[in-house]
């Protein structure tokens, strides 16, 4: 594991992939090289791209890395996809839409599943996010699975939130107002040589300007076409922009201590989370005791919640 940090640290591909494996699959030996690598961290500009399915988000994460790849940035890329609740397994399938940037030295693709994160950004993504930081990567652009409104999770995790939307699609703009719309720095409407497009723009933007989001910034609207590039210029001066402006405004800091603060929380959780399994695995005798208390009307199920929990909690080291 020395060997592992050190050969990531001197920038050895095969040693980020292979540290981001360990991670994804819960491999206890992954623990003292992630703690190690912490203070190497902080330094890279983490984009959150997020949207409903079908709106075109790998390839314009495709086209936005060709682009920042221009201006001399390093890019780190976590393409999330949906985890089957009976398998396990994921389709991976971003990760085949962005080929062309695989033999760019200054690129590191990685697609991983959401292993059950709702928001699709787990404990895993963000030990992710960490190695390629600490690779070295000037910028980290986190792809989300797409599903709806647990897609305010990146907020917590990304520096620049970017919402895609595509036009013709009424129920995204429904989704769009039921939420996603305070989580957005940038608005995108991809696809925008469709006819529909002007509409979708001129929807967004009445949304934004009737929105109460207390900032003294309104995030732009861009219009992209990802299959062409167009207008992706445009984004990637507006993602640049926004750092400057967190710069600027002393809210990089803020965005910082959000991120620990919401890592340290998940990371708690999911620990809590496995001790319990792993507790009532080992102690199935205590459950069905209070199931019959339950079951009888003796004390009520949120009761019995908690003396389970204690009881576990006091008998399991976290």
């Amino acid at each position: 594991m020395d060997d592992l940090l050190s050969r990531l640290l001197e920038g050895d591909r095969r040693a980020v992939a292979r540290l981001i494996t360990l991670v994804e699959n819960g491999d206890p030996a992954a623990k003292d090289p992630i703690r190690r690598l912490h203070e190497h961290t902080g330094r890279a500009h983490i984009v959150g791209i997020t949207g409903p399915p079908g709106s075109g988000k790998s390839t314009l994460v495709n086209s936005l890395t060709k682009e920042l790849r221009a201006r001399g940035k390093s890019v780190g890329i976590i393409a999330i996809d949906p985890t089957s609740p009976f398998t396990g397994g994921a389709v991976l399938g971003d990760r085949v839409r962005m080929q062309d940037l695989a033999t760019d030295p200054e690129v590191f693709i990685r697609s991983m599943g959401t292993r059950g994160s709702l928001g699709g950004v787990s404990v895993a993504t963000n030990d992710a996010v960490n190695i390629l930081d600490a690779f070295g990567k000037d910028m980290v652009i986190i792809e989300t699975v797409g599903a709806g409104q647990v897609e305010v999770d990146i907020v917590k995790l990304a520096h620049t939130s970017v919402v895609v939307s595509m036009p013709g699609g009424g129920d995204e703009i429904q989704a769009l107002k039921a939420g996603i719309m305070e989580i957005g720095d940038i608005f995108v409407v991809n696809k925008a040589d469709r006819e529909d497009a002007g509409r979708t723009f001129a929807e967004i933007t009445m949304m934004l300007d009737m929105s109460q989001r207390g900032e003294d910034r309104v995030p732009p609207v861009i219009r992209t076409v990802a299959t062409t590039g167009q207008g992706v210029d445009e984004l990637a001066d507006a993602i640049l922009e926004h750092h400057l402006y967190l710069q600027e405004k002393g809210l990089l800091e803020k965005k910082a201590r959000e991120r620990i603060l919401a890592e340290l929380q998940e990371i708690i959780n999911r620990r809590v989370e496995r001790t319990v399994e792993r507790a009532l695995h080992e102690d199935p005798e205590m459950v069905e005791l209070v199931r019959k208390l339950v079951e009888t009307r003796e004390i009520d199920p949120h009761s019995g919640a908690s003396q389970v929990i204690s009881h576990l909690l006091k008998k399991s080291e976290v």
